[in-house]
């Protein structure tokens, strides 16, 4: 189990797949899950491995996917006893199995590093790779021309000719350091990709000029407004290391952005499901996997699939309090 477990979080690394682990530290008897029992779970909500069944599969499968989308780590508290509101540490669910039990469950967001792609080999592209890398960013250099040992490091190091949307994923940042050496068709072939960051390093005045050209081309202005320009945070840089900085401090400022906005809500709320594979469960808003559901019922023409005997005895004691008319 422990080398499946290896294996597959290599794999996941390698293809850049965002997961989580979950890995149980405590449990009170009659708990299925035992200290150790780990498992994987996957962006699309697929569980690999063992944590438990019932309730407890559920709330994990939840708690993971929030985890991964917030990128922040959390301690699970299941148990039969009435919980208050959750401490800073622990979040808390109620135990509704008729089995009882208790387990902690410690989760763990597993993200690909973020995805540096720069366009062009100036010296700023040179700063900016090499800062990179030093950060363990994945980093991609888009170049025409003999590059040879410019670039140490990077994972890709490719003719902008040979360039493919194929490398880019969610965490992709564009940044267009040409400098005077390919800069339309360096910013044509970024604009065809839908990365949110493109940053262009010039100076306001030539970036327009090159605008006006791109848009001599076809290249609509609601398309050139997506490109930043002048490149990074005003940090009056003069080096190219020091514009390299400023550049990556405005990505890193947009990565917290959206770490923020993500866990900015109800940190209860809900994840969205494929809804031909999960079953939101009407009493307890915990997911369930259709295939694996052992409480089923029909209502009102429908199957209502539960995680656990306890809330399929609640909702037959009461339906309309769960699915209203």
């Amino acid at each position: 189990m422990h080398d499946q477990f290896i294996t597959l979080a290599g794999r996941l690394n390698k293809q850049r797949q965002p997961y989580a682990t979950a890995i149980i530290v405590n449990r009170r008897i009659p708990s299925s899950g035992k200290p150790g029992d780990k498992a994987i779970i996957t962006h699309d909500g697929q569980i690999h491995g063992w944590i438990g069944g019932g309730c407890t599969r559920g709330i994990i499968l939840k708690e993971s996917l929030l985890s991964i989308r917030e990128n922040k780590p959390r301690m699970v508290k299941i148990t039969p006893e009435d919980v208050g509101k959750d401490d800073p540490n622990t979040k808390l669910y109620r135990m509704t199995c008729q089995s009882g039990g208790e387990v902690d469950v410690y989760i763990e967001p597993v993200l690909p590093k973020p995805h540096i792609v720069i366009f062009g080999k100036s010296h700023i592209a040179m700063a900016l790779s090499r800062i990179s890398v030093a950060m363990d960013y994945h980093v991609s250099v888009i170049h025409s021309g003999d590059a040879d040992g410019m670039f140490d490091g990077v994972q890709e190091d490719m003719q902008l000719s040979d360039f493919s949307e194929e490398i880019l994923d969610e965490t992709s940042h564009i940044v267009i350091c040409t400098q005077g050496f390919g800069d339309q068709e360096a910013l044509a072939a970024a604009l065809k990709t839908k990365v949110p960051y493109i940053a262009f390093v010039s100076s306001r005045k030539k970036a327009q000029s090159i605008f006006t050209e791109l848009r001599m081309k076809g290249i609509s202005i609601d398309e050139l407004k997506k490109v930043k320009t002048p490149a990074g945070i005003d940090l009056n840089a003069k080096r190219p290391e020091e514009v390299a900085i400023s550049i990556l401090a405005e990505i890193i400022r947009e990565l917290r952005k959206a770490e923020s906005d993500a866990s900015g809500g109800d940190d209860k709320a809900n994840v969205e499901f494929n809804s031909d594979a999960y079953y939101l469960n009407p009493v307890c808003q915990i997911p369930i996997e259709k295939k694996t559901a052992k409480h089923i019922l029909e209502y009102r023409g429908e199957a209502v699939y539960f995680c656990c005997d306890g809330c399929k005895v609640k909702f037959e004691a009461d339906p309309e309090k769960y699915i209203p008319n």
